[in-house]
């Protein structure tokens, strides 16, 4: 997200209006419906802030209100993939509410989004009653039926008679699913079983023991359990919570980055951002009903404690001396909740120890709350030694940006987490290792702050516009680098892919129009070219109707543009050279999501170019283009891509056990092969130094091994499921996309010669 804050002036007189004419409740509405009150204050939010002004009452399309498309949007966010309601219902919805739900949003009163809540969860309750009966079939998977995969662009089932034969083949796809997972999980059980007996080591492992324990599920039960666990974590979101989905819809509808958050989401937001939390530095996942530590954050008071560990399960959870609140089968966010707090603060956990020989074990953990730094979100480094063509070596410096974090807090003073003032002092060590070119990666960063993707920008151009924004009046102002000076004026790559959004499109457009850089990736980056800006509702409520803090709007605010005058909205920034990856592909970017804003295009900045990269480029290109062409793994990624597309477009599994066991093998055994071929071709990674914040004055740089997969970030998604194609042993981790941009790096090395031998003015961050 590019976000930044307006002035508090400028949005109270863009919402004196409503403000005025909001009054009083009305009679209709109860006074003390919080959420009513909220609902209100972001509907007429988003009419008179939102860079579209669209009135709720007004028409998007031909016959359709914004309000209307807003219910639209609910009910895709309740059912995603089209699975519960049928047509009938969307039809009953749409004649009781279409025509009155701006005025009944307007006039606080939420009961359309409850109603249609309450029948959403009659749906789940009948669909996991007949999900039961279709579970006590036998199934003999010897069909030539096929089932959908994915149904979020198909239409709704017409009835409940087409929903049932919707779910039938999904049932029995998700059953054969579970049974081919639990056969393969009991053969690997095996073979571990048999070497370990054969290494004579006799003592199991403590994750194997607590599976021991656990009371094994059979496929159905498995399948069963992921229902009722559905159920259940609908049937326990109260009206505030199904209050928050209605306004997220709400504002979704205006664009796919306005949205409402929660107090809770807010909270959330706010971590990301400023990276850094208080609480007890653990990371839990849901499962089997359980908040289950996943991983302990590195110097957390978790970890420093010592009496934690990965795998166990919490059960209850104490505020200091309070009472214990018993938390299994409890939401996880809520669980999170309860667990954060104040720094020095106690909380006191109920767990269940992962390698306790006694299941019925309960153990009592206390720890006190403090600073935990999320520092797998941080800007890293590395120092890679590449061996060029002459025997020599080249260094070569890369810098890995997972977002553009801020401390959101402006008192938080110098202390304040800031990626610019990171990066400079990684930057700074790389320098004095003597690197001859540096690689920014920015492949996944989803962006962040738009005042520091400017002044990132600052340390690689002396001055100048680095974007231009535009509001919805039509006013354009420039945003010019802060701080004069260079910090790195050597060879300079931007790598990116489509998951590189706003914020990252900003810092890769400015060096690519100045002729800093050379942009290297995917076809296109994201296409995220719009501002947003966090608005705390309790802000703009009636004095009387604030009770508690009321979360906040995401609003898009602002356009933003390059200083060329192209917008990076819809059409992303286009890559100098192209690299064959997974990620480049249609389905990733602006133009996937729904009611995305129209590109267009502003005049240019007057700008002086940094550099004359675009002059390399042509020759830059065909020499990596030679390569990529007979490159094994780039030729690998071109298979998989298209067997991909194919599969998106069957959008369909096969019912056959038979048939599907063959497409198992299939693809395990073209993993193993591959797996083997990498084996014997034997380990040409690049010899690494790593350099972290922490590191950063060392004395001495640790060794990385490039040959191994890197840390996944605490905030990918992760997946509790064995995925029954992957190839047994270990295996061999390739980034070809990330080799060729070093040897695309030693090609811009000896084109533009040595490196500087000093560096020009640094800024002071």
């Amino acid at each position: 997200m590019a976000s930044r804050t307006l002035p508090h002036l400028i949005l109270a007189s863009l919402l004196a209006a409503w403000a005025l004419a909001a009054g009083t409740p009305s009679a209709s509405a109860a006074p003390d419906d919080k959420m009513g009150e909220i609902a209100a204050t972001v509907a007429h939010t988003l009419e008179n802030a939102h860079y579209n002004r669209q009135q709720l009452g007004g028409e998007v399309e031909p016959g359709v209100t914004q309000a209307r498309r807003a219910l639209d949007r609910y009910f895709t966010l309740l059912d995603y993939n089209r699975l519960f309601f049928t047509q009938e219902d969307i039809d009953g919805f749409v004649t009781k509410h279409g025509d009155s739900i701006h005025d009944d949003i307007l006039l606080r009163n939420l009961d359309p989004a409850y109603d249609i809540y309450d029948r959403f969860l009659d749906r789940v309750e009948d669909r996991v009653g007949k999900i039961r009966v279709l579970l006590e079939k036998d199934y003999d998977f010897k069909s030539d039926r096929t089932a959908q995969l994915n149904r979020d662009d198909e239409p709704w089932p017409a009835n409940e008679a087409e929903a049932d034969r919707i779910w039938s083949a999904r049932i029995e796809a998700e059953l054969l699913q579970a049974i081919i997972a639990d056969q393969a999980l009991e053969e690997a059980a095996a073979k571990k079983k048999e070497e370990s007996a054969s290494a004579k080591q006799a003592k199991p492992e403590p994750a194997e023991s607590t599976a021991a324990r656990l009371p094994k599920r059979t496929p159905k039960e498995t399948v069963m359990k992921r229902y009722e666990r559905l159920l259940k974590s609908l049937r326990d979101e109260n009206r505030e919570d199904q209050a928050s989905t209605f306004l997220s819809a709400l504002a979704q509808s205006y664009d796919p980055h306005s949205e409402y958050m929660s107090q809770r989401a807010l909270d959330n937001f706010n971590i990301q951002m400023g990276l850094s939390l208080f609480g007890i530095g653990a990371e839990l996942r849901s499962e089997d009903g359980y908040a289950k530590i996943q991983r302990l954050v590195p110097g957390g008071p978790a970890e420093r404690g010592g009496d934690l560990k990965v795998n166990d399960r919490i059960v209850a959870v104490a505020q200091d001396d309070g009472e214990y609140e018993d938390v299994v089968d409890m939401k996880l966010d809520k669980v999170v909740e309860k667990i954060r707090g104040k720094k020095g603060t106690v909380v006191r956990l109920q767990v269940l120890p992962a390698d306790s020989p006694d299941p019925s074990k309960v153990d009592v953990v206390t720890i006190v709350r403090d600073e935990v730094k999320l520092k797998d979100e941080e800007a890293k480094a590395q120092v890679i030694e590449a061996k060029n063509s002459d025997g020599g070596d080249a260094k070569i410096g890369w810098i890995t940006l997972p977002s553009f974090y801020a401390n959101m807090d402006r008192n938080a003073g110098g202390s304040a987490k800031s990626t610019t003032k990171d990066v400079a002092a990684l930057l700074k060590r790389l320098k004095r290792e003597g690197i001859e070119g540096l690689v920014v990666d920015l492949r996944r960063d989803s962006g962040g702050s738009l005042d520091e993707a400017v002044r990132l920008t600052g340390l690689f151009i002396d001055r100048g516009p680095v974007v231009q924004a535009k509001a919805t009046d039509g006013r354009i102002t420039p945003m010019n680098d802060p701080d004069p000076g260079v910090l790195w004026d050597g060879p300079l790559i931007v790598l990116m892919n489509r998951l590189s959004a706003s914020a990252s499109e900003i810092f890769a457009a400015a060096l690519q129009d100045y002729g800093r850089a050379v942009v290297v990736g995917d076809t296109q980056s994201f296409g995220k070219g719009t501002v947003q800006t966090l608005l705390e509702v309790d802000g703009f409520m009636p004095t009387f109707a604030r009770k508690g803090k009321s979360g906040a709007v995401k609003l898009t605010i602002q356009k933003f543009y390059r200083v060329k005058g192209g917008s990076t909205q819809l059409q992303g920034v286009a890559s100098d050279i192209i690299l064959p990856s997974i990620t480049d592909q249609e389905d990733f970017g602006e133009g996937a999501l729904d009611f995305p804003l129209g590109y267009d295009e502003v005049p240019s900045r007057e700008f002086r170019p940094a550099g004359n990269v675009a002059a390399l480029i042509p020759r830059l290109r065909e020499q990596s283009k030679a390569r990529v062409t007979s490159d094994r793994e780039f030729g690998y990624i071109s298979e998989d891509r298209e067997r991909l597309r194919k599969q998106k477009e069957e959008n369909a599994v096969t019912l056959n056990k038979s048939e599907r066991l063959a497409e198992i093998a299939e693809d395990k055994g073209r993993r193993e092969a591959r797996n083997e071929v990498r084996k014997k071709a034997g380990n040409h990674a690049f010899a690494a130094l790593e350099v972290t914040l922490d590191t950063v004055d060392a004395p001495q740089l640790q060794k990385v091994a490039l040959d191994k997969p890197p840390k996944r970030s605490s905030l990918e998604e992760m997946t509790d499921e064995e995925d029954p194609t992957k190839p047994a042993g270990e295996e061999v981790y390739v980034d070809p996309v990330r080799d060729e941009t070093l040897r695309i790096m030693q090609d811009l090395v000896r084109s533009e010669g040595p490196p500087p031998v000093t560096a020009r003015a640094e800024p002071g961050s």
